[in-house]
């Protein structure tokens, strides 16, 4: 180490166990079961909470006012009583209503993908106080502010993308080409000004066409399944197996793949013939190869990327039954048939694709599956117990009441919106609820009841974008550096397992994992470059010494963690005693503690990277 530059994994501890400290102080609170004294178990601590110290009789009011014009108020109110209703029933109280701050990084995450910068920090907080949250929504969703709704529908492409292809499983030219279709149906533009979630999901399950014309087909081509060798007219050319258990999973939230072999264990309701009986409606599929990077054969003649066509062919499969074994050895057969039993009209002239597409449209679970996705996606927990996508009564739905009348006329009064469905969610009192327990919520059981906001880990995409936007990364200006970046970083982070559903080991937010993103030579170059970035920005603003280190020390925190240090934090960052420890490592302790412009450079530096690499940052709360 030299004598001007601090060593960063000794600052690491010393500084992030500062913000760490800070972090765990605002996520718990006196009285949990960590801090009872010890010989009371956890259960003889609850009983005491509940019988010597119920909750208090009335709950918080709301403070933030919702804005009638944006359409559905009596929803947001709706949401509000039900869960309110549940924290009394169940003895619950709220957490303590989070922070402005707390609120605006949380919603940026939630909605656009990142955390949000200086500048719309600052454009959000002089707004009304008690305006200010409605504000931001309307303007995430629709402002010119954020793009008039372009960055809230690419993070939803992005999330949609995933859910559709996985990160591993379609050429990263196809996956584009996905993205792209989906950020022009949740935007919204032209004739469909207004999104309409069961167009999209009509398109997925029953458009054609190539690769590079329709985008949509690329979900069905990503899940073709295997290639049947035999008699094509009789079975069809791909056993669409794939196709079938994701397609009830994502759109119906039923996961049909339990019953492709045998019927439910636990459910009564769905057997072998109901997986087989969607199946039947795809079997008339027929494309030239599939987007899949183990798939699809260079074709000769063709220069860089190859497209692929999807269509229907009706001499396929033309008798219209599919055979299915039954654990007994018996050999079934059924036409295609919906999971309530409904069949395609007799002289029904459009696909088979085209009377699916309709058949799940129809359906109550559609709207209850993407409600209760979305609802997931917000508050780290679905109303269902476990699974998001996973109905049945194996995993109850805490409140049923609600998901029904929020599913119904979401779909019949404002078509399928997903804008709609996000500002009732995100205007709630429940989403502007603190992360930080109290004694009334604390418990696992309690997390359906939605009295505090559960803490997530950021997915890869939001910690990169995250990290451009804390860092102001030069290579984040840049579209085609910041692509290649971007796939690098994510290509450390997942990992294909390659099963039978295409399913992929998914980012869990472990600090090892973070590190890897956060200790790559893009990060520390971004952080180091003496002209652009965000340190170099801060230097230039307020100097690098001694009497302009609070300064700087509260814009590195605004510029990560998206609030002001506390007293105590910015102390502890400027207090000789940290400079010491940081510095002095391994030197003599007459060895002066330097107040050179360098010296500052050096520690904001530093003081940014400890910032990068604490749990408040890594996790959104």
């Amino acid at each position: 180490m030299t004598a001007n530059r601090i060593s960063r994994p000794w600052l690491l501890c010393v500084l992030g166990g500062f913000v760490l400290a800070g972090f765990i102080f605002m996520t718990t609170q006196p009285g949990t079961a960590q801090t009872k004294k010890k010989g009371k178990t956890d259960k003889s601590a609850k009983k005491k909470d509940q019988k010597g110290d119920p909750p208090p009789a009335e709950f918080p009011k709301r403070s933030d006012s919702i804005d009638l014009g944006a359409g559905g108020a009596e929803y947001i109110h709706l949401i509000d009583e039900h869960l309110s209703k549940g924290w009394k029933d169940n003895s619950t109280y709220p957490s303590e209503r989070c922070t402005d701050y707390e609120f605006l990084r949380r919603a940026s995450l939630d909605i656009i993908g990142r955390i949000p910068t200086i500048k719309e920090i600052a454009q959000f907080m002089k707004q009304p106080t008690e305006k200010r949250r409605s504000w931001l929504i309307n303007a995430m969703l629709d402002g010119k502010e954020y793009g008039s709704g372009a960055q809230y529908a690419q993070n939803f492409a992005n999330l949609w993308t995933v859910h559709l292809l996985t990160r591993t499983g379609s050429k990263k030219h196809h996956q584009a080409q996905m993205n792209d279709w989906l950020y022009n149906q949740l935007k919204g533009e032209g004739e469909q000004a207004n999104p309409d979630w069961s167009k999209t999901v009509t398109e997925l399950i029953a458009g054609a066409g190539e690769t590079n014309r329709n985008g949509a087909v690329n979900y069905l081509l990503h899940n073709l399944g295997e290639e049947i060798k035999g008699d094509r007219t009789k079975d069809g050319h791909w056993d669409m197996v794939p196709a079938t258990s994701r397609t009830t999973r994502l759109f119906l939230g039923i996961r049909t793949q339990c019953v492709q072999c045998h019927d439910h264990p636990f459910e009564g309701e769905w057997g072998q013939h109901h997986f087989w009986g969607i199946n039947a409606f795809l079997r008339q599929v027929d494309s030239n190869g599939r987007p899949n990077p183990e798939g699809g054969k260079k074709k000769k003649g063709v220069m860089g990327n190859q497209e692929f066509e999807l269509k229907d062919v009706k001499s396929f499969n033309s008798s219209g039954l599919i055979g299915y074994e039954r654990r007994n050895t018996v050999f079934l057969f059924t036409d295609a048939s919906f999971l309530n039993g409904k069949k395609i009209p007799k002289r029904y002239a459009g696909t088979r694709r085209d009377a699916l597409a309709k058949f799940v449209i129809a359906s109550p679970w559609f709207s209850k599956a993407f409600v209760n996705r979305t609802w997931g996606h917000f508050f780290g927990k679905s109303f269902t117990k476990d699974a998001v996508d996973d109905f049945g009564d194996h995993n109850p739905v805490s409140h049923p009441e609600l998901l029904d009348k929020l599913s119904e006329d979401w779909a019949k009064k404002y078509s399928h919106n997903p804008k709609v469905l996000i500002r009732w969610i995100c205007n709630s009192q429940a989403y502007g609820l603190s992360s930080r327990a109290n004694k009334w919520n604390d418990k696992v059981e309690d997390e359906t009841l939605f009295a505090r906001m559960l803490l997530k880990p950021m997915t890869p995409e939001q910690m990169f974008e995250s990290m451009m936007t804390a860092t102001d990364a030069k290579l984040g200006q840049d579209k085609g550096t910041r692509l290649a970046a971007k796939e690098k970083w994510f290509d450390k982070l997942i990992v294909n397992f390659g099963n039978d559903e295409g399913e992929e080991g998914s980012f869990s937010g472990t600090v090892i994992q973070a590190l890897l993103l956060m200790n790559g030579d893009d990060i520390n170059k971004a952080i180091s470059d003496p002209k652009d970035g965000a340190v170099a920005a801060i230097v230039r603003k307020r100097g690098a010494s001694f009497a302009a280190a609070r300064f700087a020390i509260h814009d590195l925190y605004m510029h990560t963690l998206n609030r002001p240090p506390t007293d105590k934090e910015l102390l502890d960052m400027v207090s000789a005693k940290t400079r010491m420890w940081a510095f002095r490592k391994n030197m003599s302790p007459f060895t002066p503690i330097p107040n050179t412009p360098q010296f500052w450079t050096n520690y904001y530096q530093d003081v940014m990277w400890a910032l990068l690499n604490c749990n408040e940052f890594i996790l959104n709360h």
